[in-house]
């Protein structure tokens, strides 16, 4: 690795040494990594990214499906400053408030469907779901049915890392982290290509939609609390279930009156090219997990949204909500989501999302993707999209190694100037809802390049 100085001084080698001697890192091998050394992110602009060797990335994942307004927004930045320096801190403990939040608000509900109408500020999507948890059983407690308290979630979900949302979500490796709690179940993930089998698409949706009808079953109705689930899954894969899953999912939860709660940290905010992604779904949940999106990553902040049922519920019989956290709703945070959501409105961000650049890149992806001898299905709309590896494509067979051959391209991907992100089998990518055709272009031409040198390098191109 050439050694260079970057603004603060300091080489990339000093910087990755700092980082290994202090930082245990997300999602891997700690010790992999610093026998590597970190990837040093110095720089942001637009959708790119620059590390402290100079060398320019497109992030083709908005950081972690967060940066929608992609990188050095000056609004955002000037709408954190100007409230650092009116009131940088105050909470909402002690009956009181502050202006930001409560514009925030305002500005939230003007954007949401009718059907809501509170939020619960938090500081991240985890957090959220956490919350989720405590409100549900706390609506019914007050409903007059305790009894009603385990959570439904889908394997291969994911809600979280805190406690409660790593068990609430369905990712195996993490429960054996200790993040597995009583009250908690699961059913199928509704990804057709790879449990379909030799139904058509339309048949499985409704029989993974059933599985939460049989399930409820089994554990009694007078037992369950909610179903939680992404409306796609991100983390597991970007996975868009089929046709009719969700209308099934809801006719479900109303016929044995079980809440339906949607995680819309990732699909929230104009992912899809509606503003949330249960919109582009056509279902109405009862409550909301929001994060990411709502500052385009800027300041940590996420949020849980209350249906009017709920809020009214909690607000008119339920006495004193036993929750707080030190920084939610923090002033500098709601500042900064209010510029972002401006702009994500004014800016008709999400409308260009809907009408024109979604479209597009789901047209490059199928116009390069389509025939490829390593993609067996490619998924999405607007600008999240997720390509699908396969061994034998007539047969939807996956390879066995297919964790391996996808973060292979993953680095190739890294090589080539682009940040993608490879989940099981899949490809998986969301640049910033402010991407441009020549970005779309950019994006796709270097998936196209790394997917073929993975292809060259396991012999079936």
């Amino acid at each position: 690795m050439t050694v260079m100085n970057n603004n603060n001084g300091k080489t990339t080698q000093a910087y990755q040494k700092l980082d290994a001697a202090h930082h245990i890192h997300a999602f891997l091998d700690q010790k992999v990594l610093n026998e590597k050394g970190a990837l040093v992110i110095e720089k942001g602009q637009g959708l790119n990214l620059w590390d402290t060797e100079g060398k320019r990335y497109l992030d083709g994942m908005s950081g972690l499906w967060c940066t929608a307004l992609g990188y050095g927004r000056a609004d955002l930045a000037a709408a954190a400053t100007r409230q650092l320096e009116e009131l940088p801190y105050y909470n909402l403990f002690f009956q009181t408030t502050h202006p930001r939040v409560i514009e925030l608000s305002e500005l939230l509900f003007s954007l949401l469907p009718k059907h809501y109408s509170h939020a619960i500020y938090t500081n991240s999507g985890s957090e959220a779901n956490e919350l989720l948890i405590r409100t549900v059983r706390r609506y019914w407690q007050v409903a007059g049915k305790p009894r009603k308290r385990i959570m439904i979630g889908r394997w291969n979900g994911y809600h979280g890392s805190t406690l409660g949302s790593t068990a609430l979500g369905g990712m195996g490796f993490m429960h054996e982290m200790g993040g597995m709690l009583p009250d908690f179940a699961h059913i199928g993930e509704p990804y057709y290509y790879v449990h379909g089998g030799e139904l058509s698409e339309e048949a499985f949706g409704l029989q993974a939609a059933r599985e939460l009808e049989t399930k409820i079953l089994e554990l009694g109705a007078e037992n369950v609390a909610a179903f939680v689930a992404e409306p796609f899954q991100g983390a597991g894969g970007m996975i868009f279930p089929p046709a009719g899953y969700w209308a099934e999912i809801q006719r479900i939860c109303r016929k044995y009156d079980v809440l339906l709660c949607a995680d819309e940290v990732i699909g929230g905010f104009g992912r899809t090219g509606e503003w949330f992604a249960h919109q582009y779904f056509g279902f109405e949940p009862d409550t909301l997990s929001i994060a990411k999106g709502l500052t385009s990553g800027y300041v940590p902040m996420g949020g849980l949204v209350l249906s009017r049922r709920i809020a009214e519920t909690l607000v008119e019989e339920g006495g004193v909500f036993a929750h707080g956290l030190t920084y939610g709703g923090h002033p500098v945070a709601a500042a900064v989501a209010i510029a972002n959501l401006k702009a994500l409105r004014d800016e008709q961000i999400v409308e260009k999302v809907k009408g024109d650049t979604g479209p597009y890149l789901q047209q490059l992806l199928r116009e390069h993707f389509q025939d490829h001898p390593l993609v067996g299905d490619i998924q999405g709309a607007g600008l999240v999209a997720a390509l699908q590896f396969a061994e034998d494509k007539a047969t939807r067979k996956r390879f066995a190694n297919e964790n391996d051959i996808a973060w292979r391209c993953r680095t190739l991907g890294f090589e080539e100037g682009l940040i993608i992100r490879s989940t099981l089998g899949r490809m998986i990518m969301a640049p910033a809802l402010v991407a441009t055709r020549g970005d779309l272009e950019e994006l796709v031409e270097k998936t196209r390049r790394a997917v073929d040198r993975t292809a060259r390098e396991i012999g079936i191109l």
